[in-house]
């Protein structure tokens, strides 16, 4: 699919404003570029696998907006307008329905440009926008899935190797055991240092009889991980209805039968439901989440989990894992172990 992506130069303070001005001519989905440094909350709350590097906060910032190409050439947007532009005399552009009910407005380059451009011009008599400028790239071809292939590579923790589809396995790494996985858009792939911890502990504690309870599954990667590492059966809980899709694919792409691995959709620190579906008796209980979650799940982990079985936690930062320590005490649990890496840290209790 072709695209058009126009690149707008303004400041940090105005990207908002900006973003809402452009967003009236049918502009979506701004990407942001800006080296606003994250808060110590939205480090928290970003598990995502790859982090950006930054530089220091200049102000500056650019906003890019990608725009579909008819076959034609033409420029497509979503309409805003109330009612469509039917006379073409009056204005070059004009809008249509699409196969899927969907109202369009067609763009020529050079119209849409000057679109954007005279919105930019308004906003700047009444506000410091920056420059304002607009750059268009009129070639580029993004293939949004393919790009990933750039920044995702296999790599190994310990005796494991995760490694995305595109990528061949080499003899030297034969005799490990192999996660496959993609990047997607919703759940990581291993590479953050917060899973990585988890996979370290699994190691120590998984065994052939193992039965294990992962709270937060996400791509359900842990499970998958701790059923290489010849576990019996997992369950897996989580809020986020994407969980359940992902977890399948994942476990089709190693290999892997349903029937290993069970989810269930629900809040296992409040919900009784679920709570009584999932059981106790686990050997091991996991959860990988924030620390602030960690510590009211901690009741609900510890009646999960059978005496002599552990709870293994991460997503803690190093300065609150005391937090978690904490309440591992409050619940019955002794703590065995805290161990961290970069950031972060996980703490692994026994009952």
């Amino acid at each position: 699919m072709k695209w058009t992506k126009y690149r707008v130069s303004t400041t940090t303070e105005a990207e908002d404003v900006v973003i809402s001005a452009l967003y009236d001519l049918g502009l979506e989905g701004a990407q942001i570029e800006d080296h606003v440094p994250l808060t110590a909350l939205e480090k928290e709350q970003m598990f995502v696998d790859i982090l950006p590097e930054t530089e220091a906060d200049d102000g500056r910032a650019f906003l890019n907006f990608f725009v579909e190409e008819s076959e034609d050439g033409k420029l497509l947007l979503d309409d805003r307008s109330k009612e469509s532009k039917k006379n073409v005399g009056e204005d070059l552009s004009y809008s249509l329905y699409t196969d899927d009910g969907q109202k369009k407005i067609i763009w020529e380059r050079g119209e849409l440009l000057d679109a954007i451009q005279e919105a930019l011009d308004e906003l700047k008599e009444w506000m410091d926008i920056g420059a304002g400028t607009v750059e268009v790239d009129e070639t580029e071809d993004i293939d949004w899935i393919n790009n990933w292939k750039k920044y995702f590579h296999q790599f190994t923790i310990g005796n494991l190797l995760i490694t995305p589809s595109w990528e061949e396995i080499k003899p030297e790494d034969k005799d490990k055991k192999v996660l496959h996985i993609d990047p997607g858009t919703a759940f990581g792939t291993g590479m953050h240092e917060t899973t990585q911890l988890c996979i370290k502990q699994l190691w120590k504690y998984v065994t052939p009889e193992t039965k294990l309870l992962d709270v937060g599954t996400g791509s359900g990667i842990l499970g998958i991980v701790a059923l290489l590492y010849g576990a019996d059966h997992i369950v897996g809980t989580d809020l986020d209805p994407c969980a359940e899709p992902a977890v399948a694919e994942n476990l089709e792409m190693n290999g892997l039968t349903a029937d290993k691995f069970d989810f269930y959709l629900g809040n296992l620190i409040s919900d009784k439901e679920i709570q009584d579906t999932v059981g106790h008796d686990y050997d091991i209980v996991m959860a990988n989440i924030l620390a602030e979650v960690l510590v009211p799940l901690m009741p609900a982990a510890a009646a999960a989990v059978k005496a002599g079985g552990v709870v293994i936690t991460s997503g803690i930062l190093k300065e609150k894992a005391g937090m978690v320590e904490a309440a591992m005490r409050e619940a019955g649990l002794t703590v065995v172990e805290t161990t961290t890496q970069g950031e972060w840290a996980s703490v692994t209790g026994r009952k």
